[in-house]
């Protein structure tokens, strides 16, 4: 059974999650033992629904033999956590590869990825978009006799400049051949959210409904979150995304981010009909997640990363720090599990003071928080640093009141 066709046939949301794939694009590297783990801490997400809600794209198992073996060990080691996936070029000798990378494991897949558009067919393939859509047929069909165990995918690429009468009938053929999905690609990240909302409204209604189709939409023009949100509109189910945005160029929308707005508010967005999970993500699994792949990659969480980001959570001020609800769209201590953190900058008032003091084991009276604010805005600005650290404000603080932290002289 094909779980992520029968999971979007029933209105159900999948993330093709790309940021080991894709995300390599970006110059990054997991390491095998990381994808496993990666795989494994987001298919958790969603608890034994893990297969159904995530698919995972494991790598590109063509570029070099450690790659492929990175892909079979996802395959091997995350078997039933996720849907592993394998991406490949539309070249007989790839599928094949791609297919023996995930052979054996509960709910594999491949996803040949085909030019769409004459433009990118004659870079990629040195034809007609005609001829490279025609011997995607032929590739399913081949995939599927060698191993009909493996789902096989079909990404078009650059589908957001190829034409839609052409896209729906091969999507159509494929799909015949046995394809599980069709993945219209906006490749380079040009594509506006009503010129999206078209295409794949056009495409799915000229196709039978036994045709699935799965967004893969990137984040050069910063549109990639309102994209995905209109394929999600047009009637898409399966989504590509990407663990902090991560993947070619400017990425593509963030998996965090994603799965946040669609947990809070899948209902204001798609309906309140719309039932989209077999089970709920668990958002609290969302920052640590996030954390992890930070320190893979390199990629920075910086203060104002939506969801995971390490502005999240924090007070600077007076009035937020009085009154946090009115400041915040959610409490990300109860939504997300993030401890909310007082923060010393130029702009403390006399609270926020008295709190990182009292945080720091020292009480303070009124005459020794205005000095304490003093020293602390004064020195943001003779630094050039906003933050105050801990260790030189507890340093102050004992000179300040002639004891260490907790009252010891």
């Amino acid at each position: 059974m094909d779980v992520v066709r029968e999971s979007a046939g029933a209105g159900r949301v999948v993330f093709w999650e790309e940021s080991a794939r894709d995300g390599a694009q970006a110059k990054t590297l997991m390491g095998a033992g990381f994808r496993v783990r990666l795989a494994r801490e987001t298919g958790r997400i969603f608890g034994p629904d893990g297969p159904r809600h995530v698919v995972f794209a494991a790598g590109f198992p063509a570029v070099c033999a450690e790659e492929f073996e990175a892909v079979r060990r996802v395959a091997v080691e995350a078997e039933g956590a996720v849907s592993v996936a394998a991406v490949c070029r539309g070249v007989d000798r790839d599928v094949e590869q791609a297919v023996a990378s995930v052979r054996g494991s509960r709910h594999a897949r491949v996803m040949v990825v085909v030019p769409a558009s004459d433009a990118m067919a004659r870079v990629m393939v040195h034809r007609t978009a005609v001829h490279a859509l025609e011997d995607a047929v032929d590739l399913v069909k081949r995939a599927r006799d060698r191993d009909d165990s493996v789902a096989v995918d079909v990404c078009l690429a650059d589908a957001s400049r190829a034409d839609t009468s052409l896209m729906a009938h091969h999507a159509q053929a494929v799909t015949d051949a046995g394809a599980g999905l069709v993945v219209l690609a906006d490749t380079v990240g040009s594509q506006l959210p009503h010129a999206c909302h078209d295409m794949f409204t056009r495409v799915r209604a000229a196709c039978g409904s036994e045709v699935v189709f799965a967004s893969h939409l990137h984040n050069d023009l910063g549109l990639g979150l309102a994209n995905t949100l209109q394929a999600l509109a047009a009637g898409v189910r399966v989504v590509s995304s990407s663990w902090l945005g991560i993947a070619e160029r400017a990425g593509m929308v963030a998996t965090e981010q994603l799965a946040f707005l669609l947990a809070r508010h899948g209902g204001e967005l798609l309906g309140a009909d719309a039932a989209l999970w077999w089970t709920p993500p668990s958002l609290t699994r969302l920052p640590g997640i996030a954390r992890m792949v930070a320190e893979e990659t390199g990629a920075p969480l910086g203060v104002t990363t939506p969801i995971v980001g390490t502005g999240v959570g924090t007070i600077s001020t007076g009035t937020p720090f009085v009154h946090p609800e009115l400041f915040q769209p959610y409490d990300p201590r109860e939504v997300l599990g993030i401890e909310p953190h007082v923060v010393l900058t130029q702009l403390a008032s006399a609270r926020v003071v008295t709190a990182v003091a009292t945080r720091l084991g020292h009480t303070l009276d009124a005459d020794q928080t205005r000095t304490a604010m003093n020293w602390a805005k004064t020195r943001a600005y003779r630094t050039g640093r906003s933050v105050t650290d801990d260790t030189a404000f507890a340093g102050f603080l004992e000179g300040l009141t002639g004891t260490s932290a907790g009252g010891t002289p």
